[in-house]
């Protein structure tokens, strides 16, 4: 009765209470704030996850430009019926050199997390000039407009900004940019380096609608590398740095 006594002092007494509810969201605080400043990463060492190559981070950016987030998440949630529908559920590594995230929190279409290497190039691309080609019940607009040449004359500068804010691009990457981009999107190229720099960048001409480099090459050669860097079939996380 004592205990109970005194709680009501405390519930009647505002100026008691407004120190009691200090008291708990300041001891709540450090209970939940101090621990980590005792670990260096909160993110998963994941095998596989690297930046993006310059084509697929310009791919990414005009991705980003049409809206492609509003209709499409790029986050599958730990539930049953999404990862048998989609595949392995998404790691925060997955998304440590994205600026911003595509999560995303709609879907209208499908989720796209692990698209990559799901489809052919010629399906992409064809399914982005016309979606009711492939897929005929599709409310998806047509970007046919994307077979215009692409603009890379920023490239080095877009890929110096991400390191900026903590991309971890050498300066090898970055003197080899155009290069690199030039490369990806050909299908004679030498493009061993390329791969040493970039691992299982999707290599090759996506767009034959023109000999130069086109927007719909770089769009597609973003949505060809999305959940396919980490090998899940081998992946144990390393623990928390």
């Amino acid at each position: 009765m004592s205990i109970l006594k005194h709680h009501a002092k405390l519930e009647t007494n505002v100026l008691l209470l407004m120190v009691g509810i200090l008291l708990t969201v300041i001891i709540g605080g450090i209970v939940e704030i101090v621990p980590l400043f005792t670990i260096s990463e909160t993110i998963e060492n994941v095998q596989g996850v690297r930046p993006y190559s310059p084509l697929e981070q310009i791919g990414r950016d005009i991705y980003i430009r049409e809206g492609c987030y509003v209709c499409h998440s790029q986050m599958i949630r730990p539930f049953r019926d999404e990862v048998e529908r989609y595949g392995h559920y998404s790691l925060a590594a997955e998304s440590m050199y994205d600026h911003p995230f595509q999560w995303g929190s709609k879907r209208i279409g499908p989720d796209l997390a692990r698209v990559g290497g799901k489809y052919s190039n010629d399906w992409h691309v064809r399914h982005l000039t016309n979606p009711r080609d492939v897929v005929p019940e599709s409310i998806m607009p047509g970007y046919s407009f994307l077979h215009r040449p692409l603009d890379i004359g920023d490239i080095v500068a877009r890929i110096k900004t991400l390191r900026v804010v903590g991309v971890p691009y050498t300066e090898d990457d970055i003197a080899n940019a155009t290069a690199d981009l030039q490369a990806q999107a050909s299908n004679d190229a030498n493009t061993d380096a390329l791969l040493q720099r970039y691992p299982k960048a999707s290599l090759g001409k996506k767009d034959r609608t023109s000999d130069q480099v086109t927007e719909m090459d770089a769009l597609v050669a973003y949505l060809q590398v999305l959940g396919t860097m980490v090998d899940f079939t081998t992946m144990k996380p390393d623990a928390i740095r």
